[in-house]
């Protein structure tokens, strides 16, 4: 075990956002598989993601107390087997039953996981000189590209079948959690537990900042759930490219999200929290715009390269303020409420886009991350100063 300070620690907190990412990445390149398994229809899979987006949701409530309790080193740990475990299930499924129940055992992992992993961040980042969080979500961006491109890899291996494709994936993901535990009992840091107890006893309210925090990743999570979903058929319908061009609109806005993420802690240290955040929600705003009213393919690709320079520099800066503020309870609920809208943003959108159309409805995203410009106030300035993130008292 390390402690907080050393370089280890850090290499720990990166597997455990890399391992989260290779799961989630392996389970959604099998979605199309899984659809044509039990020909399920677009409204079926709908009550499948919501049902597991709702357990990740209470487990993220019920986590965010725990690791503030007994320390978030032990809770993340604990939370890999339900990833491995719920990402197996959902490969290998025979049933719908057996699916669905993978789908509850993996929402119950990636919840806590979610949750413990950037509240061992913060902790570690509190006894860095510099800041690290921005780098924590990059290694889990190239963790999800991996997970999704072992089945591009064992797909030509295994002649194109689909179900072995998918069996072969998902148990490797599964098979490297073991790994991942050993290794991260051996070398996770151990973190302090956070109180809560003021001169007056314990207080049950979270200061108000927290809520502030949360309309943050609403904001964000609009953004990048309409990215993650509607980039591609916007560049489809509006440019009129093929289906293998379009894909090229995802491929900008995540590949843009990874090259700022890894960078993104060198523009902290430099420019502070407020201004990287202020500086991303005009960049993905401009990216939106720029989806909402051009039509040529090129600079469709540049709107969308632009979306992802921008939401790649927000999440972590919320995130890591709200750690550093109210500790895992108060970074649980703002998790929450970035990771609710990432799930639900897509329906509203495509809702808006049956009566708008889809590039009209590019205009939404871009008012709401407009809107970060001002909510960023409550970030700390220039200095990475933890002194400032942490000026109010904690409570829960």
């Amino acid at each position: 075990m390390n402690s907080l300070t050393s370089g280890k620690a850090a290499a720990a907190v990166v597997s455990l956002f890399a391992y989260n990412g290779l799961v989630i990445g392996a389970y959604a390149a099998s979605i199309p598989t899984l659809k044509a398994r039990f020909d399920l229809s677009a409204q079926f899979l709908s009550v499948f993601f919501i049902t597991m987006g709702l357990s990740a949701i209470a487990s993220m409530q019920v986590v965010g107390r725990l690791s503030d309790r007994f320390g978030a080193r032990r809770i993340s740990l604990a939370m890999i087997p339900l990833q491995a475990i719920g990402v197996a299930l959902i490969g290998w499924s025979p049933s719908l039953p057996v699916m669905f129940a993978g789908g509850v055992i993996l929402g119950l992992g990636n919840g806590g996981v979610d949750v413990a992993m950037n509240a061992v961040g913060v902790q570690v980042e509190k006894q860095r000189p510099r800041p690290i969080m921005s780098f924590f979500h990059g290694t889990w961006s190239i963790g999800n590209f991996l997970g999704a491109g072992l089945l591009v890899v064992l797909s030509p291996l295994l002649a194109g079948q689909a179900d072995p494709t998918v069996h072969a994936a998902t148990a490797i993901a599964a098979a490297v959690g073991i790994p991942a535990l050993i290794v991260g009992w051996m070398i996770v840091p151990e973190t302090a537990p956070v109180s809560h107890e003021t001169a007056d006893g314990p207080k049950t309210k979270l200061p108000p900042v927290v809520w502030l925090f949360g309309l943050m990743a609403i904001a964000f999570g609009i953004g990048e759930g309409t990215a993650m979903d509607w980039s591609g058929l916007h560049v489809a319908t509006v440019t009129g490219a093929d289906a293998g061009t379009a894909a090229l609109g995802v491929t900008m806005l995540a590949g843009a999200m990874v090259i700022i993420r890894l960078l993104g802690d060198f523009l902290v240290a430099r420019f502070g929290r407020r201004a990287v955040t202020r500086f991303g929600g005009a960049c993905s705003a401009t990216g939106y715009l720029i989806a909402a009213l051009a039509t040529p393919l090129p600079v469709v690709l540049l709107g969308w390269g632009l979306v992802g320079l921008g939401i790649g520099m927000i999440a972590p800066q919320v995130y890591a303020s709200a750690g550093h503020l109210a500790g895992g309870r108060g970074l649980a609920v703002v998790v929450t409420f970035g990771y609710a809208t990432f799930l639900i943003a897509p329906a509203i959108m495509g809702a808006l886009v049956g009566g708008i159309g889809v590039q009209h409805t590019m205009f939404v995203p871009a008012v709401l991350l407009l809107g970060l410009l001002f909510l960023a106030r409550i970030l700390p300035g220039r200095e990475f100063d933890h002194a400032a993130e942490v000026a109010e008292p904690v409570s829960s």
